[in-house]
């Protein structure tokens, strides 16, 4: 018994440490420095400004925000098209299989984000596989134009960002109850009415999370419009990269960190919120 106290106030100890140190004290030196001004010698000036934050509403950098959400609404949106059917056909699949599907899912987390969109590239560019596909097929004359444009930023949130919506759709449409919807087609409810009034409420925890899981990150990849978009195609990531490493206004780079984490916080609460609402649903019809 002693040595299990033992054990979890050390595991506990480990748990509070590396948040507090890889955590919260980021977080606060970054929410600090957002308050402070720019200092051409030193980065920043010990004197307390709400500059940065007035700058957020330069249209300027409006416009970057908005282009950011609806990239990443389009994404989402696209990935949970795919997602959806993907995870339902997964979790159709015989149990013995079901376990090499997942793999499968996983296995491009093996290798770096950055390298996959790297390859991705070649496959997009004037002479890449894509181009060399469908001339080969006769379906264009002339290579067509994908890479350095929105439509090549889009794909390549899809492709990093998709597992993240697959597995926890998997996960909510793995736990449906078969007698609800075998109670659905006795009561005479044709397949697209059971689908849309029993699978897809039961599943909408798992729609929630993986539309956040895809949509979060999508605000901040900045490494697949570098590669893939070009200059024109910019995400709010790519504005606070800038900002860091370039033009060298750690304040500014410090407020939009700060709006990108409020953003995502909201995001987290209206799912915990849904998720209630949810869950107070299902217990009244219970």
């Amino acid at each position: 018994m002693k040595h299990t106290n033992t054990f979890r106030n050390f595991a506990i100890t480990l748990i509070v440490g590396w948040l507090a140190v890889f955590v919260f004290v980021p977080n606060l030196m970054i929410l600090v420095t957002s308050f402070l001004t720019r200092d051409d010698v030193n980065l920043i000036q010990y004197t307390f400004s709400l500059d940065s934050y007035l700058r957020l509403f330069d249209p300027l950098y409006l416009k970057v925000v908005f282009h950011s959400l609806k990239m990443a609404c389009v994404a989402t949106g696209i990935c949970l098209l795919i997602g959806y059917p993907f995870a339902y056909f997964i979790a159709q699949m015989p149990k013995r299989w079901q376990p090499l599907a997942l793999f499968l899912v996983i296995v491009p987390f093996w290798t770096n984000s950055l390298i996959r969109a790297y390859a991705l590239k070649t496959i997009l560019g004037m002479r890449g596989l894509f181009n060399w596909s469908l001339m080969s097929l006769g379906i264009i004359d002339h290579p067509i134009r994908i890479l350095y444009t929105e439509t090549a930023v889009i794909i390549g949130l899809i492709y990093i960002l998709l597992p993240f919506m697959v597995l926890p759709l998997y996960s909510s449409i793995e736990k449906l109850d078969k007698r609800l919807l075998e109670a659905s087609h006795d009561l005479g409810a044709g397949k697209l009415q059971t689908f849309w009034r029993i699978v897809i409420p039961l599943t909408m925890p798992g729609i929630i999370a993986g539309c956040l899981l895809v949509f979060i990150p999508a605000m901040g990849m900045f490494y697949i419009p570098d590669l893939l978009g070009g200059a024109k195609n910019l995400l709010v990531g790519n504005v606070i990269k800038s900002q860091f490493l370039d033009t060298r206004d750690w304040p500014f780079g410090s407020a939009l960190s700060v709006m990108l984490t409020l953003l995502m916080a909201l995001l987290v609460f209206i799912y915990y919120r849904v998720g209630k609402f949810l869950n107070k649903k299902v217990e009244l019809h219970d």
